[in-house]
């Protein structure tokens, strides 16, 4: 099992950036592919950037890639969001989690992922 706490979200103008921090504790971090979603107000939770478990591989929803960096330092037990360009439709409370398959592979789906921070929340003002 692996517990995980996010950290770096608050407010910040639109145009502007923000660094997310996961922590995880528990089990080997390494094992775990990891996952970024949010949910915004009103809306569904939804994928927004992964990473295997050596970084090898990097997914990204089509509306954060080329302005969010995934990465993750597993001597550190932590996993990044870099958030550039930031627009007001990013705010949302930002969740990581933990994808414990054996599989090892890289999924864009929630139900994939077994552990789940409480989340940090984004605001973004135009």
């Amino acid at each position: 099992q692996v517990q995980l706490v996010e950290s770096g979200g608050g407010l910040v103008q639109a145009g502007g950036s923000l660094r997310l921090s996961c922590a995880a504790s528990g089990r080997t971090f390494s094992v775990y592919t990891m996952g970024w979603f949010r949910q915004g107000p009103g809306k569904e939770r939804e994928f927004v950037a992964a990473i295997s478990r050596t970084s090898f591989s990097i997914l990204y929803a089509g509306s954060v890639k080329g302005r969010f960096t995934i990465s993750r330092d597993n001597a550190k037990n932590t996993v990044y969001l870099q958030m550039n360009s930031l627009t007001p439709e990013a705010a949302a409370v930002y969740y990581c989690a933990a994808d414990g398959r054996s599989t090892g592979s890289i999924s864009r789906d929630d139900y994939d992922y077994n552990y789940w921070g409480q989340g940090t929340q984004v605001t973004v003002s135009s």
